[in-house]
């Protein structure tokens, strides 16, 4: 770990994703880099339940990246229904209650930059990941006006909304490991990509975030238990970069 972390800007980082993993494997890098620059980061997650298997694996996790404690939305897994006894799937819950949850993290919270999915919900177009970026790219918005959700705590709009993404150009390693697991691979053309951060000098804590997901290093499908099963150099050239594009919300 570097003594001086190289974070050009110093900014106040709140991830918005939707299943615990999500923010190990998509920015846990930048994660781990912004707290230990001295940055305040949190996690909002917008499934499964406290008390739950997935959220001691969750908060974990967070210990690790310096991310606080987990703020769980409980909504359940589209695929997973002990993520939340009696509420409802998040792809079926109303948006517009999505929406105003994810507000009042974000109100409560005052980040400069939101970070969350790309609108495929990722390489994979899992249906709770374009939920949770179609909610929070009008949560952004409507954070920082007065007469929306005015329950949901003083209004606050973040400098912009960074989506999480991967360029066809950064997925020759991902691309055969998710097709052989029968996954999708929805990639995007490189030149929408306008943020790349090299994570290396974090792999370490990013893969240790990672594995905190113990859950999900069992089975064929999941991502974790793909990349656990890979040779280091090439699980290392898969996670070392983090991409995203830019949305300016000021």
């Amino acid at each position: 770990m570097p003594d001086v972390p190289d974070v050009p800007d110093v900014v106040s980082v709140l991830a918005v994703f939707a299943h615990p993993d999500d923010e190990s494997l998509l920015a846990g890098g930048v994660l781990a880099q912004h707290a230990a620059a001295g940055a305040r980061t949190g996690v909002v997650t917008c499934t499964w339940q406290h008390g739950t298997r997935r959220a001691d694996e969750l908060a974990a996790a967070l210990r690790v990246l310096g991310a606080g404690e987990p703020r769980m939305l409980g909504y359940a897994d589209h695929r997973a229904g002990d993520s939340a006894p009696g509420r409802p799937r998040l792809c079926d819950a109303r948006l517009d209650a999505v929406v105003e949850d994810i507000v009042r993290e974000i109100r409560a919270f005052r980040p400069r930059v939101v970070v969350t999915h790309d609108a495929y919900g990722q390489l994979t177009g899992h249906p709770d990941h374009r939920q949770t970026h179609r909610a929070t790219l009008l949560a952004v918005t409507a954070a920082g006006l007065e007469h929306l959700y005015a329950e949901a705590g003083e209004p606050w709009q973040p400098d912009a909304l960074h989506l999480a993404t991967h360029p066809h150009a950064g997925i020759a390693d991902l691309s055969p490991l998710l097709t052989g697991a029968a996954k999708s691979v929805l990639s995007v053309p490189d030149h929408t990509v306008t943020l790349t951060r090299d994570v290396t000098p974090w792999l370490d804590r990013k893969w240790a975030a990672i594995t905190a997901h113990q859950s999900q290093l069992k089975g064929e499908r999941p991502l974790p238990g793909l990349l656990s099963r890979l040779p280091d150099d090439v699980r290392q050239r898969i996670l070392a970069t983090e991409y995203f594009t830019v949305l300016p919300l000021r």
